[in-house]
């Protein structure tokens, strides 16, 4: 595989607030994050703490049973709201992702996945709520409510997804056609950068019908951003970003 290419198209710089923020009119003392951001309710501080460590920890579990490297090519992270789009071979994937982004995009990226898994069970509904993932119930998808209305009044906007346009696990070696979401997502958001992601060898680390994760190594690639080309038809939008993955492959 290819080295890495140069960092580039940053949309606008990083406006997160700073942990430094002063008082309002005060002098030099600083303000503590939980108490700028929540003021004297120290429970919800508490909480927001708690939830941080917890996130942090999944994240570093992922990362380690996954054994995943990451690179970005042609690219960089970036707190700018984007849909992260991916082939999909595990349950593995929307973690591993998710964990492969440096802590401040975490925070503001939500990974979208299926309600009648994620909520199956203790285990899983609290890893689900940890990650703040975006539930989307497969088997009740109303006309005048869909899955991608649901995600775009989710996530307002700051806030980040990741799907995977296959909609259910592939264990095939190529890419599926990729299903309508992401092209209605483009339309609706055209503001939205489209960063594909390629994930390499998560089927193995958590193959089909298994409860527990085997140590391997795999790959995280993120790759340029795309957009919708004015004009450009679903079919073919679709296939430019399912190929924008699939090179992500073999760079």
């Amino acid at each position: 595989m290819g080295a890495a290419g140069h960092y580039a198209v940053p949309r606008r710089q990083d406006n997160m607030p700073s942990h430094d923020e002063l008082r309002p009119g005060g002098d030099a003392a600083r303000v503590s994050p939980m108490t700028a951001r929540f003021g004297q309710n120290t429970d919800a501080a508490g909480t927001s703490l708690q939830t941080h460590m917890t996130s942090t920890l999944l994240a570093v579990i992922a990362r380690i049973l996954s054994g995943a490297s990451v690179r970005w090519i042609d690219s960089q992270p970036d707190t700018c709201q984007r849909v992260y789009f991916a082939n999909h071979t595990s349950h593995l994937d929307a973690i591993v992702l998710w964990s492969s982004l440096p802590q401040r995009v975490r925070a503001l990226t939500r990974p979208v996945a299926a309600k009648d898994y994620w909520e199956k069970g203790g285990v899983r509904r609290y890893m689900a709520r940890t990650f703040n993932a975006l539930l989307i119930d497969r088997t009740d998808i109303k006309v005048h409510q869909s899955p991608v209305d649901l995600m775009l009044r989710e996530i307002g906007t700051e806030q980040s997804l990741i799907v995977f346009p296959e909609g259910s696990r592939n264990t095939e070696s190529e890419i599926q056609d990729f299903k309508s979401g992401l092209y209605y997502l483009a339309k609706k958001r055209p503001d939205l950068e489209l960063v594909p992601v390629h994930i390499d060898n998560l089927n193995r680390v958590l193959p089909r019908g298994e409860f527990l994760p085997v140590p391997l190594l795999s790959l995280v690639t993120f790759g340029p951003p795309i957009w919708l080309e004015n004009g450009e038809a679903k079919t073919d939008f679709l296939e430019r970003a399912r190929k924008s993955v699939r090179r992500l492959k073999d760079l």
